[in-house]
């Protein structure tokens, strides 16, 4: 079974920002991840959130509610926490979070695209595709910020 035609962009925008990550951080010190040059996000945060966000969105797109885990690593993001402390870490958990959404993206049927999904403690009304989308983005957006922030640290060196 392959990936379903609609489904592609996602996994496409998932590997690029995989690839973009991890060329980006070969050679980061440690020492800069949770510095915020101008008051923006450290890229430590970026790195936990960007898997965070991933292990939730795709969470909810198999109509499952956040675990305990996943709500203390939410509440943690921002600052080292034990597993999440080094530009190491962090990619090798973010590795890990696209190698898990690409393998629910490849065993996600497209007649279950349109399927409701509640979202959150308030439930927000969402479909998989919408919530898989918008895990691509959210990577995407992220991602980008994450490319300036380690340039702008980089250049200061």
């Amino acid at each position: 079974m392959g990936i379903a035609p609609l489904l592609q962009p996602v996994a496409h925008a998932l590997l690029q920002a995989q690839a973009e990550v991890n060329a980006l951080l070969v050679g980061f010190p440690d020492a800069l991840l949770w510095e915020r040059p101008a008051g923006v996000a450290a890229p430590g945060f970026h790195l936990q959130h960007l898997a965070g966000v991933l292990d939730r969105l795709f969470t909810y797109a198999n109509d499952r509610a956040l675990s305990t885990h996943q709500l203390q690593n939410l509440a943690g993001e921002g600052e080292p926490q034990p597993g999440q402390a080094t530009v190491a870490e962090l990619l090798n958990r973010f590795n890990i979070q696209i190698d898990k959404a690409l393998d629910q993206i490849g065993r996600t049927r497209e007649t279950d695209l349109l399927l409701s999904r509640p979202v959150g403690r308030d439930r927000i009304p969402s479909t998989v595709l919408g919530l898989l989308f918008h895990a691509a983005e959210h990577t995407q957006r992220h991602t980008g910020q994450l490319l300036v922030t380690v340039r702008v640290l980089m250049g200061k060196q």
